[in-house]
């Protein structure tokens, strides 16, 4: 497919943070020459700390409006931008480039989407501690530094990990992890995470694992980019060895940058700015 150059760059965040885990992102891609547009869910729009103080919000988020709220902010950028999805983030965005949106698009350990069957038992563990109460599912539910520790950073120090805890983490909404997780395959009928993996006209897409992810492992983003093998568009998968879920804050994050930058400019047909 062939779209306008792009001269946006669009970041979407994942459950448990919010656009603040793409601070270092953010002035990266601005200084490559970019518009770079990180936009909340709706009513993110507050600090890390006024979530924490007041979770109601998280608690009652629903897919399709996030998904209505991020398509109303794309179609109204003047070019179609590059979109960028980490976690959860990669969820969205794939229901984005679904919807017709973006000139390319990258997932960064994502979550999967529906008829990814892939459930590595680190992911289950990473997952119990919200899956393990019944009740979570109507709550805002988060980690403990030690179950944050686990999934999100297993590559950091305790030390470095908990810093990163104290910055980044809130809670999530608990009906998603219930809804869109481990059960999602087993409920009837299409779910909100459903995915037209066929379609031929759709933006190009890269998948990016981390190859010591625990919540998102690598089997995770490989069986859901085979989920588009029958279509005609460009679907590829990188994997940086030995990188946690959280990537794109850990020491070496500008290489997982570049790459997905350059991989989306080539593939938007855009030549790459001077860096």
């Amino acid at each position: 497919m062939t779209t306008p150059s792009p001269d946006t760059i669009v970041l979407i965040h994942g459950l448990w943070v919010t656009p603040r885990s793409w601070e270092e992102w953010i002035t990266y891609y601005q200084d490559k020459g970019y518009r770079v547009i990180a936009p909340a869910y709706p009513g993110f729009e507050v600090e890390v700390e006024a979530l924490r103080e007041n979770s109601d919000v998280i608690a009652n988020l629903t897919v399709p409006a996030t998904v209505d709220h991020l398509t109303e902010i794309i179609r109204a950028l003047p070019t179609p931008p590059i979109i960028m999805g980490h976690s959860f983030g990669g969820v969205l965005t794939q229901l984005l480039v679904a919807r017709g949106l973006g000139a390319a698009a990258v997932v960064i350990d994502s979550a999967p989407t529906e008829g990814v069957r892939a459930q590595p038992l680190s992911q289950v563990r990473s997952l119990l501690p919200i899956l393990k109460r019944f009740s979570n599912r109507h709550k805002a539910a988060g980690f403990t530094p030690a179950e944050w520790h686990y999934a999100f950073t297993n590559t950091l120090s305790d030390e470095d990990s908990r810093a990163v805890y104290d910055r980044y983490a809130i809670a999530a909404p608990g009906s998603w992890v219930w809804k869109y997780g481990v059960f999602a395959n087993l409920t009837p009928g299409h779910q909100e995470t459903w995915v037209d993996y066929r379609r031929d006209d759709r933006a190009p897409l890269l998948f990016i694992a981390g190859g010591a992810d625990h919540i998102m492992p690598p089997a995770v983003n490989k069986s859901n980019a085979k989920k588009y093998r029958r279509s005609k568009a460009v679907t590829e998968y990188h994997e940086f060895p030995g990188r946690s879920h959280w990537t794109c804050g850990e020491p070496g994050w500008e290489k997982v940058a570049d790459h997905a930058l350059r991989w989306a400019e080539e593939h938007s047909g855009r030549a790459a700015l001077p860096s």
